[in-house]
């Protein structure tokens, strides 16, 4: 059922506060003045291909440090392409056991093997490319992790994963959909440092914390180009908003800015001290259980005006239904503590 938005904002994933910030409105209107497009008419590989869209994806790449961007029109088209196009009938993905929806209609495209890791445990995706080449596998491994989970809040082991793709010539596709813009050095995500290296393939979702709109697939020059050329999602999508392209370049300006990052990371400290949870993110889940009191709960905490969603199975694993709730900029300390006592008095 779609609940309408309402009461003070724990759900959404516009965690700078972006999304409607003035300095948003302004970068906005300056494109439309100087002329810019709102819809594109088109496929890129069409006429849809507009000038904003080359310029966002070179910032891109010189932002985030790798060889290419390539800029697509949300998070799921993305992820759902890359794994559709890039691995072929002899290779192998290994994806972490909570990864996205996205790239599991993704791998549901593709020829190649696919296997479950336990989530966030490096040794297991180690061991499932080892069986794999074991039993005579020859293509190449590819590893799927999110960088930063968004039901449960925790993060991959990166480094360790870096070290199991090194070792086994694997491409390690990284999605940062909830760590950009909030985690590494101005914003850049938690993988920010691996962004050079030619195994490794980050996605950059520009709807959450950018508050815009769009997703930045980031690599080496080779993939983009091939996603250009086989990626079915890309090719045969009418193009993102030239408009949206022109925000998203804005709003990569606005993460050299400190101050909402530092702003951020004081609510989330106080909320988790407040709450009882410590992820260290801004997504602090709060596990019921059963579904139902998970919702009836949601239900009540809406009625007294906060905006908290209960999520349930499927999203999450039988028997953790939660509520998921995200700090961002929408709300201050007042409102954070005005949550937890209500959540005190519903018996949480």
């Amino acid at each position: 059922m779609l609940i309408p938005r309402a009461g003070r904002d724990f759900s959404s994933n516009d965690y700078l506060g972006l999304a409607r910030a003035q300095e948003m409105r302004n970068i906005v209107s300056a494109a439309l003045e100087r002329g810019v497009a709102i819809g594109a008419g088109g496929s890129r590989l069409l006429r849809g291909n507009d000038p904003e869209h080359e310029m966002l994806e070179a910032k891109a790449a010189d932002f985030f440090g790798c060889g290419a961007a390539l800029y697509f029109a949300n998070g799921f088209a993305a992820n759902s392409t890359i794994f559709a196009a890039l691995p072929d009938r002899h290779d192998l993905i290994v994806h972490d056991s909570l990864i996205h929806a996205s790239v599991h209609d993704g791998m549901r495209l593709s020829f190649a093997e696919k296997v479950a890791a336990k989530h966030n445990d490096a040794e297991a995706f180690e061991d499932a490319i080892s069986s794999w080449r074991e039993r005579g596998g020859k293509g190449r491994p590819w590893i799927a992790v999110e960088s930063l989970y968004s039901m449960d809040g925790d993060f991959a082991p990166l480094e360790d994963l870096i070290t199991v793709a090194d070792r086994h010539e694997a491409f390690l596709v990284i999605d940062e959909a909830h760590a950009v813009g909030v985690f590494g050095p101005e914003g850049r995500g938690c993988a920010a440092a691996a962004g050079t290296a030619e195994n490794i393939i980050r996605l950059a979702t520009c709807g959450k914390a950018l508050g815009c709109e769009g997703a930045l697939v980031l690599g080496p020059r080779v993939i983009a180009e091939t996603l250009v050329n086989y990626g079915r999602g890309f090719i045969f999508s009418t193009a993102p908003s030239p408009l949206m392209a022109a925000a998203v370049r804005g709003a990569l300006d606005l993460l050299k800015q400190p101050e909402r990052r530092d702003r951020l990371q004081k609510l989330v400290s106080f909320a988790g001290e407040r709450l009882h949870v410590h992820t260290g993110s801004q997504i602090l889940p709060i596990i019921v259980g059963d579904d139902g009191k998970a919702m009836h709960i949601a239900a009540a905490l809406q009625k007294s005006g906060f905006d908290v969603r209960g999520i349930r199975p499927p999203t999450v694993p039988r028997g953790s239904a939660r509520l998921r709730i995200s700090i961002t900029l929408n709300a201050d300390e007042n409102d954070i503590a005005a949550l937890a006592n209500a959540l005190e008095g519903l018996g949480l």
